[in-house]
């Protein structure tokens, strides 16, 4: 079964409704296990992978960019680069902070020649710089568009009102629309629904959530009485309070009734939400790749999707 393409907002790119998280590679993924991890990514029919200049500047021995420049070796080795959607951003690389036009300018240089690539398909702003004037980024990541170095242009980790200034100067000096945007979304984070969908809705933005699986949070690893090695598990602890048990119950039901993982299911609810075009998860090894693949094929009736949404309902009034 081939899994059903979705198009990004306004743009003509259509990709599959999963994205895979580049934010593993050069971290917690090796070289090796990247390009594996990449390989049962698209035999599967994936084609739509997500990074970022500044993962993993984070690391101790890393510059920034590594996952960028495991990426254009991948792409450089399997010969497959226009067969893939990318998605990379910009404002965190420690040599590139910031989102002034001249220094989106050279991180974009930067970016492609690690990538080994003419052009990136969508380019987010990463977080929001309010030392410079939005209409100057905004006019610089729009520049890149008309230089043939960016497709399209999209928007990440911006506030409501900063995003709605945005669109006004866009309207306002004819700059490309954004066509996308990221935020954090997922069955224990639902504040998007009431903040960033009204605006996703109005502008026609394809929506990619970080963090769909709340950090690993919504496989199902992290309960009670269980210590998880892993360098995410404080991310994901800190939901397994009253509310995230209930929503771990009631996926572990979904589950069951579909043979299915408790991950799968979490992310099959994730891309059934209004606006959503593709959850963004990732996988440090091939066997995890697994339940994140199921998730595209897993159908969640209207009662599944229903139950799950009363089960967070505390996240979602949060």
């Amino acid at each position: 079964m081939t899994a059903p393409r979705r198009t990004i907002g306004s743009s003509e790119l259509e990709v599959y409704p999963l994205s895979l998280g580049g934010n593993v590679f050069g971290w917690t993924a090796d070289r090796e296990t990247s390009f594996d991890v990449l390989d049962g990514y698209t035999a599967a029919g994936g084609d739509f992978v997500d990074t970022a200049d500044g993962y993993s500047a984070w690391v101790p021995g890393n510059t920034g960019g590594d996952s960028e420049r495991i990426l254009g070796e991948w792409f450089e080795a399997r010969g497959n680069r226009d067969q893939v959607v990318l998605a990379t951003k910009v404002s965190q690389h420690p040599e590139f902070r910031g989102l002034a036009a001249d220094n989106i300018r050279r991180a974009a240089d930067a970016s492609l020649e690690r990538l080994r690539s003419d052009y990136i398909d969508l380019y987010y702003a990463h977080f929001d710089d309010e030392t410079v004037p939005l209409e100057e980024t905004v006019g610089a990541l729009s520049a890149l568009v008309d230089a043939g170095k960016v497709r399209y242009i999209a928007i990440s980790n911006y506030s409501p009102e900063r995003i709605d200034e945005w669109f006004r100067i866009t309207e306002r000096e004819g700059f490309h629309r954004a066509v996308a945007l990221q935020p954090h979304y997922n069955l224990v984070e639902r504040a998007y629904e009431t903040t960033y969908r009204p605006i996703a809705e109005r502008e026609g933005l394809g929506v990619m959530p970080y963090f769909a699986l709340a950090a690993g949070f919504l496989t199902g690893k992290y309960r009670d009485g269980v210590t998880v090695d892993s360098p995410r598990a404080g991310g994901a602890a800190k939901y397994l309070d009253e509310t995230g048990r209930t929503v771990l119950a009631t996926l572990d039901d979904v589950a069951a009734a579909h043979s299915a993982s408790v991950a799968s299911v979490a992310l099959a609810w994730l891309a059934a939400q209004p606006t959503i075009t593709a959850p963004i998860a990732s996988a440090r090894t091939r066997e995890q790749l697994s339940d994140l693949l199921a998730s595209v094929e897993l159908e969640l009736s209207d009662a599944d999707l229903d139950t799950l949404a009363d089960a967070s309902e505390a996240a979602a009034a949060a």
